[in-house]
């Protein structure tokens, strides 16, 4: 059997267009078009994280121009947060659609996010570094 030299992309396979950083919210815009509740979509971040993003932000889908924004959560249905996304990272993700909304739900799990734990408490307010 011969190789063939033209290889096709999984057509769930899909690319951010945009990624951005505003009013505490870190958005990663797809490319317009249905995504349908159950299906299993790998998503790239392409762009990098704007450097403004704070680690707390939490992450929303968008579609297109349109402006509905749909979380990002983990595969515990916890939101996710800027700090557990990486650029350039393929993301398994399943929609789960309802009567008014939806979200993209990680397969998997995220990026560990760090922990902004104090290691010990004395009754002082804490120094800032």
């Amino acid at each position: 059997m011969e190789c063939s030299d033209v290889c096709k992309v999984c057509p769930r396979l899909v690319i951010s267009q945009a990624v951005t950083f505003d009013a505490g919210t870190l958005t990663i815009n797809l490319p317009a078009g249905s995504y349908n509740n159950g299906e299993k979509y790998c998503i790239v971040v392409a762009q990098s994280i704007p450097a403004a993003t704070t680690i707390t932000a939490p992450v929303v889908v968008t579609i297109g121009d349109g402006t509905v924004a749909y979380p990002l959560t983990g595969c515990n249905c916890a939101q996710l947060v800027s700090c557990q996304i990486r650029t350039r990272t393929r993301y398994a993700a399943r929609v789960v659609t309802t009567a008014t909304g939806g979200t993209f739900r990680l397969l998997g799990r995220a990026s560990c996010a760090p922990s902004n734990a104090l290691t010990a408490i004395d009754g002082t307010v804490p120094a800032t570094t």
